[in-house]
């Protein structure tokens, strides 16, 4: 049992490969959401075409994001969060690093970063890490 049908699979095949191999160990299917009962050949019937409307529905829904992540990257958008780590702000927690008057608790609060943050950008001795952006 499940609450709706595209929580069982990503694909029509995927969907009737499941719901195969539990009627192959006399389990049957039930969509609490569809009302879909495979004890029945109506409930057979109407699983395979809510499964397609699934997949369809599916489809639609990746080529409408692709198209608007296509659409926002040609108006020159980017995706994803901001860096909280400008390049000052690296260079700053990397002569602070050097200079050990600073706890690393005391760095990371001055430049509002947590330790993870600070330590992808700065080694402990300082040194300026080669990240992706930079």
């Amino acid at each position: 049992m499940v609450w709706k049908l595209d929580r069982l699979g990503r694909s029509i095949r995927d969907l009737i490969d499941r719901v195969e191999d539990l009627r192959a160990r006399e389990v049957e299917f039930k969509s609490l959401n569809e009302n879909i009962d495979t004890t029945t050949p109506t409930g057979k019937f109407t699983f395979h075409l809510f499964s397609a409307l699934a997949e369809f529905e599916r489809d639609i829904i990746r080529a409408r994001t692709k198209a608007g992540l296509d659409a926002a990257r040609s108006r020159g958008r980017k995706g994803g969060r901001p860096h909280t780590m400008t390049p000052e702000k690296v260079q700053m927690a990397s002569d602070l690093m050097k200079s050990k008057r600073n706890t690393v608790d005391e760095i990371c609060k001055l430049l509002g970063v947590g330790r993870t943050t600070l330590y992808r950008y700065v080694a402990p001795d300082g040194t300026i890490r080669k990240t992706k952006g930079g």
